[in-house]
């Protein structure tokens, strides 16, 4: 199947293609940047036009991902371009005029899904996000194309959320306005004040940190991006005004040291939020997840450990030799390496083991050891695999009495895939600590 990702190079569209092409899609990006487009295809390995009309006349899938201010721009200079039979999304976060503007001028045998990914560019995988399809008419849902979208998303583990285009610019304008607008405002407010989160960080709890945290995540996005959204969306500035007067009312009660109203407020303002137990329990987790991490780390210095980074996906395996709170030491054997805890998770011995399976070559060999005959292959077995790290498999291969063995006693033979030889010593180890004797 052909997808064309039209502003792929950057942003949310490049992630989309690295995402899909890594799904198996035939990939192709465009972008008005020649060179960044040519890089961003090499690296990704799709293909690369800057000719939107082009793509869109060859794809089975349009994926409009162009900032807001763009994409109406974009629709119409596609519309007349897509194949019949096809599909057209667009992953815009604001979605009434994308969707007004594709009813009208996409032709009746094209299909359209008006889509918001609510997750960034730094996202690898779409495993937990969250995907917002906004279906104008339940005629749209019977379509060829919904169905399968669907299909795709729940195949992986998406959370999805189905809303008209009025209704989720109505919460965006929440989730996102609201959000975008205060946090900008916290973080040039402590610009002004002329105070260094770094020192900050010394006197602060896990709350403050994670609150710094969030808004630093906000701030950095695109300027552009994040000014475009709060100026397409229709109840922006109604938003804006709201939180303006709510900063203005508080700020009022506190210079007339007015606490009934102070209290009132708070009081009022709680009670309006979800279940507050329940947002105590996520908070508490967050927290406690960085702690636990950390805790980890400090206790595997001097072992072996692998750490895998959030973003590039690489893994990095070695003795763990420092740990602060921001980094760590990871001796690989060939050189030291400074990675940032905030960027890597700690693969657990599955993930490792799993990881070890797909990228290092493996070794195997058969053991014969000799038993009394009431011994239970099978027990023996289990319990090597319980013992000896690093085995890949281990499984009884022979059961034999014959004239070599004598009477009494079982020779058994146990084949066994590893990734080093010193794990077949082992093995042989634990059968004689068994009494068994190697034959």
């Amino acid at each position: 199947m052909k997808i064309g990702i039209i502003g792929g190079t950057r942003g949310l569209g490049k992630t989309l293609a690295s995402i899909l092409s890594k799904e198996g899609f035939d990939i192709t990006i465009t972008g008005r940047d020649t060179v960044t487009g040519n890089q961003v295809s090499e690296d990704l390995k799709v293909e690369y036009s800057n000719d939107n009309k082009k793509v869109a006349s060859s794809s089975d899938i349009i994926i409009i991902s162009v900032p807001i201010s763009t994409t109406s721009k974009v629709i119409k200079e596609i519309a007349k371009s897509v194949i019949p039979g096809s599909l057209v999304v667009d992953v815009t976060s604001v979605k009434v005029e994308p969707s007004n503007l594709m009813k009208n001028l996409l032709n009746n045998d094209v299909e359209f899904i008006p889509t918001h990914p609510v997750f960034g560019p730094r996202t690898t995988n779409l495993e937990g996000q969250v995907v917002v399809l906004t279906p104008i008419s339940q005629k749209q849902k019977e379509g060829k194309w919904y169905p399968k979208v669907l299909k795709f998303l729940k195949d992986r583990k998406v959370r999805i959320i189905e809303a008209s285009p009025e209704e989720h610019d109505d919460m965006m304008a929440v989730v996102q306005v609201l959000t975008h607008f205060s946090y900008i405002s916290t973080a040039s407010a402590i610009k002004k004040l002329g105070i260094n989160i770094k020192d900050t960080r010394k006197f602060a709890s896990p709350i403050y940190n994670l609150m710094v945290d969030m808004i630093s995540r906000i701030v950095s996005q695109n300027p552009f991006l994040t000014y475009s959204i709060q100026l397409e969306n229709q109840n922006g500035e109604k938003v804006r005004q709201t939180f303006a007067d709510s900063v203005l009312e508080l700020k009022k009660v506190l210079t007339n040291h007015d606490k009934d109203n102070f209290v009132k407020i708070a009081i009022e303002a709680t009670k309006n939020l979800d279940d507050i137990q329940s947002a105590l329990g996520r908070s508490d987790k967050a927290i406690d997840s960085q702690n636990h991490e950390l805790t980890i780390l400090k206790n595997s210095i001097g072992k072996e450990i692998a750490l895998q980074h959030i973003y590039s996906e690489e893994v990095h395996i070695g003795v763990l030799n420092q740990v602060n709170p921001d980094f760590i030491i990871l001796d690989t054997g060939k050189n030291q390496k400074k990675l940032k805890i905030a960027n890597i998770k700690i693969l657990d011995k599955y993930d490792f083991l799993d990881w070890k399976i797909k990228n290092q070559t493996t070794k195997t060999n058969s053991i014969s050891c000799i038993f009394p005959k009431n011994s239970n292959a099978e027990i023996i077995k289990d319990t090597i695999k319980n013992c000896v790290d690093d085995i890949i498999s281990i499984k009884v291969t022979d059961i034999y009495t014959g004239h070599q063995i004598s009477e009494g006693n079982v020779s058994f033979t146990f084949e066994i895939v590893a990734f080093d030889k010193s794990t077949f010593k082992s093995v042989k180890n634990v059968l004689e600590g068994f009494g068994g004797i190697i034959r």
